[in-house]
């Protein structure tokens, strides 16, 4: 066990969202009393008093957290059925697992091996799979497994139902970290589980090939990066982080390439830690984003 989980140890977190409601607090607060834990932190949302959507996050401590989970769910969903709520209890010691998706460009790819490396993500990285071989020797010095799945030509069947099948059961959530292929509608319902995407600027200026050549072109003064969940609508899945940096008139396309790639690194990486940390909330199209 990792130091960082260590430090997770017989901690639980609570997501809560529904139809907002008088009580609800007072519900949550007491059913984690009754059970004889402390609370941590809680934050919670609501979009509207009247009528509106409430979000909670609740992360509490618990001794022998893992013998009384069946419990505390029982409780949960007696108490919180009649508020109509839905509702997800984590442990949060148990890191999720997170397969990554690359192409040839590594910057993204080795923050993100970096950042698990130095504990600072609470995930395990089962595989990272990419149609490229040029990552293979850094990922593997991290000791993590490297599948290399071809993808080349207009039909990508084969290469999505050979990842699926390498993803199946292994995975709790893929993130995309520059992986320059599109997904088919088959492949995002097959997967089963989210999948976050890091794009070049604010959504959807830029899109397609050559995004900071444009960028360039139009004399822009901020280049940013988006980090949002895969739906089937291309580059329009909900939001979770977004960043920019100033640029002017000096900076070539590529000069504004290499600064771009430090804000995706960074705005994927905290996309992924609060992900994994259970502090975004997926509402619509939108998210609530603790943090």
């Amino acid at each position: 066990m990792s130091m960082h989980t260590a430090a997770l140890r017989d901690r639980a977190c609570l997501i809560v969202h529904g139809p907002d409601q008088p009580g609800l607090v007072a519900a949550v607060t007491a059913l984690i009393t009754r059970h004889k834990a402390n609370i941590v932190s809680l934050d919670q949302y609501t979009d509207d008093p009247e009528g509106g959507n409430f979000f909670q996050r609740v992360v509490f401590h618990m001794n022998d957290l893992a013998a009384a989970f069946p419990d505390l769910k029982a409780d949960l969903a007696q108490t919180l059925e009649p508020y109509g709520m839905t509702w997800k209890l984590t442990d949060q010691s148990v890191p999720k697992r997170m397969a990554i998706l690359a192409s040839t460009s590594d910057h993204c790819l080795l923050e993100l091996l970096w950042r698990h490396r130095r504990g600072e993500l609470n995930v395990t990285i089962p595989m990272v799979i990419s149609n490229h071989t040029n990552t293979a020797e850094d990922v593997r010095s991290f000791g993590i497994p490297f599948f290399h799945v071809p993808s080349q030509g207009p039909d990508k069947s084969a290469a999505e139902a050979e990842i699926l099948k390498l993803l199946a059961g292994n995975v709790d959530f893929v993130v995309l970290a520059r992986y320059m292929q599109i997904l088919s509608d088959d492949f995002i319902t097959g997967v089963g589980v989210p999948v976050i995407n890091i794009h070049h600027s604010f959504l959807p200026a830029f899109i397609g090939a050559g995004p900071y050549k444009k960028a360039k072109e139009r004399g822009v003064k901020l280049i940013g990066a988006t980090s949002h969940y895969v739906t089937k609508d291309l580059d329009e899945g909900p939001i979770i982080e977004q960043d920019v940096a100033r640029v002017d008139h000096s900076h070539s396309a590529a000069a504004l390439q290499a600064r771009g790639a430090y804000v995706e690194r960074a705005v994927l990486s905290r996309a992924v830690q609060w992900h994994a940390e259970d502090r975004v909330i997926r509402h619509g199209n939108q998210t609530i984003v603790f943090t």
